[in-house]
């Protein structure tokens, strides 16, 4: 693989744009951009919640979600570009089902935690839920892959399912909310 970063600041952005895939400026604050930095930082928080679960049988499957997540940035990247397929979703949907079955039913809502890893996971979810929201806000204005943004619904979802899972884990419990309390 050739050398794609041989310097790593270039000073094109101190003026508040950004470079697009496709040589595009862009303002830093753009609704594209947006999403963008969104859906780095679920990747970003999505590497935290792996970090604490080294070696753990649901590193493979986040491991597959970083991948996509980096193919819908360069989606992004390259406007018209689309590169999460429907296939992806049903895939999530498949490990949201295997996890699920082996989780009680719910009759209140969780609040966020129940240990470090269920807590990280959660927070992955709201960062999720903002990547979606950002995705929605870009689509008012620009075409937008439709699969992507099922993705990211579906992934919250997931990553509901797995912070579940992970509270449960040596012992641990779920807190449900109690209004007023």
């Amino acid at each position: 693989m050739a050398n794609r970063l041989t310097r790593i600041y270039t000073r094109g952005g101190d003026d508040g744009s950004t470079g697009l895939a496709g040589g595009e400026r862009v303002r830093k604050d753009a609704p594209r951009i947006a999403a963008i930095g969104d859906v780095d930082e679920l990747n970003s928080v999505i590497g935290l919640l792996r970090a604490a679960l080294a070696g753990d049988d649901m590193d493979p499957l986040l491991e597959s979600v970083q991948h996509r997540l980096f193919d819908l940035g360069g989606e992004l990247a390259m406007p018209g570009t689309e590169l999460i397929e429907a296939e992806r979703t049903i895939e999530l949907e498949q490990a949201l089902d295997r996890h699920n079955a082996l989780l009680p039913s719910l009759a209140e809502f969780v609040l966020p935690g129940g240990n470090e890893a269920a807590a990280r996971c959660h927070v992955a979810r709201a960062v999720c839920r903002r990547a979606e929201r950002a995705l929605l806000r870009l689509s008012r204005d620009e075409p937008v892959n439709s699969a992507s943004v099922t993705y990211l619904n579906r992934l919250s979802d997931l990553l509901f399912v797995l912070a579940r899972t992970l509270a449960r884990r040596n012992g641990g419990a779920e807190i449900t909310w109690h209004k007023g309390t």
